[in-house]
């Protein structure tokens, strides 16, 4: 086993001792259907998901079909959503992938990161997420917070969220790439910034 293989593992098992009971529901958790969770992650971007849950539940409530989402004027969704930063273009987004899913998935979310990519809204990070998510498959999802810590710890060495997943899957055993995420971003919210001491001392 390579050294930086060995550093990750002996972070990783730190931080998933700490954060692998927690409760916190994240914006992708817990989605009765399948689709209901892409959506949902679309509009967690750039949000707190303190503030995305109750929104995207009120929201389903009113529209509890993906053909009643994909049909709703996007007034309503927006109207509906705009307590979000960002709503406008999320409700945009969302409303044509709904239709998208139906149109050319037949109403599937579907599980290819390719595919997943060429919907409105859904980069590399959300595509990840639905891939560990919805279909329990390999995928590293970097967000802000897997990418700050990442960085900062000296796991790698990287500018973009992207470079970060390409680094992470070289270093990272793949039975865990679907677990980093979780772990990382409730170690980020608890301890922003970057300063590296006090990451690890919180994982003591």
């Amino acid at each position: 086993m390579n050294p930086k293989t060995q550093r990750f593992l002996r972070i990783f098992r730190l931080a998933q001792k700490k954060y692998s009971h927690s409760e916190k529901r994240l914006a992708a958790d817990a989605w009765t259907m399948d689709w209901q969770t892409l959506i949902a992650t679309i509009y967690s971007a750039q949000s707190r998901d303190e503030m995305t849950i109750p929104v995207m539940e009120e929201t389903f409530k009113k529209l509890p079909t993906l053909k009643k989402y994909a049909e709703a004027p996007l007034s309503r969704i927006k109207s509906l959503t705009k307590k979000i930063n960002f709503y406008k273009t999320k409700s945009k987004n969302s409303k044509a992938t709904a239709q998208l899913l139906i149109k050319n998935f037949k109403g599937k979310v579907p599980d290819a990161i390719e595919q997943l990519i060429t919907l409105p809204g859904v980069g590399r990070k959300t595509a990840n997420l639905v891939l560990t998510e919805i279909h329990q498959k390999g995928g590293i999802c970097v967000d802000t917070h897997v990418h700050r810590i990442s960085n900062v710890l000296g796991l790698v060495k990287t500018k973009t969220p992207h470079q970060t997943e390409l680094a992470l899957m070289k270093i990272a055993p793949k039975k865990h790439w679907s677990k980093i995420n979780r772990i990382f971003v409730l170690w980020g919210k608890e301890v922003p910034g970057k300063d590296k001491k006090k990451l690890l001392e919180h994982l003591k």
